[in-house]
């Protein structure tokens, strides 16, 4: 994840994961507001349990530029007031594009595998 200073905000979990954070956060939203907690709890569903919970919470805040809200639960905690975040239309377009996108690599991956398979079945070439 690209921070707002233009160097990544990674630590201890794989670029891999961080990638694929903020578009599974906003498709979380999608399906409605909901706490942090609940985000971090969700993220396994999508192999991301495993990230560090300050990562998910500065995700959550460098997307409040506009494709996420945030508001302070009052009523609805035991404890002291929580953050319920909310998807903005602007969040939606992100994530209608950011799938898109993903789409695309996955058929660019596709190809590249299906070439490296029929290319090893072949057996031609020095490394078989």
């Amino acid at each position: 994840m690209r921070g707002r200073s233009g160097g990544w905000r990674w630590r201890g979990c794989s670029r891999r994961a961080v990638r694929f954070l903020e578009p599974t956060l906003l498709l979380l939203l999608h399906h409605g507001p909901a706490h942090g907690y609940t985000l971090l709890e969700r993220l396994r569903q999508f192999g991301l349990g495993g990230l560090n919970p300050s990562v998910v919470y500065r995700a959550l805040r460098d997307m409040g530029g506009g494709w996420v809200t945030s508001t302070w639960d009052e009523e609805q905690t035991q404890g002291p007031p929580r953050r319920v975040y909310r998807l903005t239309a602007t969040g939606d377009e992100v994530l209608g594009l950011r799938t898109k996108d993903m789409k695309d690599t996955r058929g660019m991956i596709d190809h590249l595998l299906g070439a490296y398979s029929r290319h090893m079945e072949e057996g031609e070439g020095e490394y078989h």
